[in-house]
């Protein structure tokens, strides 16, 4: 990771930008893992700023995102690192523009994957006060509804990472009205299905393996959606659409720190509803056969 600019420097940055007095390169997903939902970085995007002396830096560039786009991101990113020395810092943030530092990407390792798993156990084990977050959220181009909806996970979970993206998905022809009928039963029944009741786990949001950049000295997290969750679903997502490079190596080094509870491989597919639906929400229905087989799945299983 090359070191940040003074904070003078990071403080005129917008300007600096708007005068072109620092080159701007856009960031392909190659180059630098693109968040859940766009490569233009949902709202924003991604940019490699280079100063006169060689410093690079990366941030996002938002003309014309929804209120509070990159604040959800930064405070997300803060909030995780009182935890973790895996989250990316964020060097400079306002309305328009966030920056953080330029990770040039590397190979996965076995040694940085098990220290990530370590890192992410301590994340969660420092929980969060409720379910959701005090700011309001974003997930890529989606909204986010961080407010609060009953004591439990399961209802929680139903009714602000479920809900919400019926409608939409069904008015954008992904859902039809039997499908949403269906993700509405199964959300009847999370209480029954979501495993013990755990308190509120300070996570990532959204980590599927995109958001997980590998560098030279670390793995690290980036392009959070934070919130207090279920611990299950940050490494549910590690497996979601392929799954993270060496996923068993980051299981080991999460276990060494905290146990999971028996069962937690047969729930993922609970925890794949909510990116699902919001890629129903975002795309329309090239991902409804996804979302349904995980909704029938769990639909044949009994009380």
């Amino acid at each position: 990771m090359e070191e940040a600019p003074d904070p003078e420097r990071l403080r005129l940055l917008p300007e600096l930008i708007e005068h072109q007095r620092v080159r701007t390169t856009p960031v392909k997903a190659n180059d630098f893992a693109m968040p859940l939902a766009s490569p233009s970085a949902g709202s924003a995007t991604a940019q490699r700023l280079t100063f006169d002396d060689g410093t690079n830096l990366f941030a996002k560039l938002a003309e014309d995102a929804p209120p509070g786009y990159l604040a959800a991101e930064a405070n997300g990113l803060r909030w995780l690192r009182e935890a973790t020395h895996a989250v990316v810092e964020p060097l400079y943030a306002d309305d328009r523009l966030l920056v953080e530092p330029w990770i040039e990407p590397a190979e996965p390792t076995r040694e940085h994957a098990l220290e990530l798993g370590r890192q992410i156990a301590l994340m969660h084990g420092a929980g969060a006060m409720h379910f959701g977050a005090p700011w309001r959220g974003y997930i890529g181009e989606a909204f986010m509804d961080n407010g609060p909806a009953g004591p439990t996970w399961a209802e929680w979970y139903a009714a602000k990472r479920i809900e919400p993206y019926l409608k939409p998905s069904r008015d954008n022809g992904a859902l039809d009205a039997a499908d949403v009928a269906a993700v509405e039963a199964l959300a009847a029944r999370l209480p029954d299905l979501a495993g013990a009741e755990e308190s509120p786990a300070r996570t990532h949001g959204d980590l599927w393996w995109g958001n997980v950049h590998w560098g030279a000295e670390a793995a690290w997290m980036i392009d959070p959606a934070a919130h207090g969750g279920h611990r299950e679903s940050d490494l549910a997502n590690l497996r979601l659409w392929g799954g993270v490079p060496m996923f068993d190596d980051i299981l080991a080094g999460y276990t060494e720190v905290t146990p999971l509870d028996l069962g937690w491989e047969e729930r993922t597919g609970l925890h794949h509803l909510f990116p699902l639906l919001v890629h129903t929400t975002l795309f329309g229905r090239a991902f409804r056969d996804q979302l349904m087989g995980n909704v029938s799945h769990f639909t044949k299983l009994s009380y």
